[in-house]
């Protein structure tokens, strides 16, 4: 791109924000930006990192057979329900 700056990055979180907030109301004392942060840090493939998560890329791993459902689980024990 000769050295200009790109929007993807932002414009592909800005579209993930949308589809978002077409499924939920977002009020402020919701936890959707950190459930959608760790979607994309833990669940969502990315083609930079050839289909691995951003996590698997640092070396953190959720092994498993359903990521998103075994982070819920495991955040919930953690907060004590």
């Amino acid at each position: 791109m000769n050295g200009e700056a790109s929007s993807n990055r932002m414009e592909r979180m800005n579209g993930e924000l949308r589809q978002t907030e077409k499924l939920c109301v977002l009020r402020p004392d919701t936890a959707i930006l950190a459930a959608m942060k760790t979607y994309h840090n833990y669940v969502r493939p990315h083609e930079a990192f050839n289909g691995r998560t951003r996590s698997e890329a640092t070396g953190i791993k959720v092994e498993c057979e359903n990521r998103g459902l075994t982070l819920i689980q495991n955040a919930k024990k953690a907060n004590g329900n």
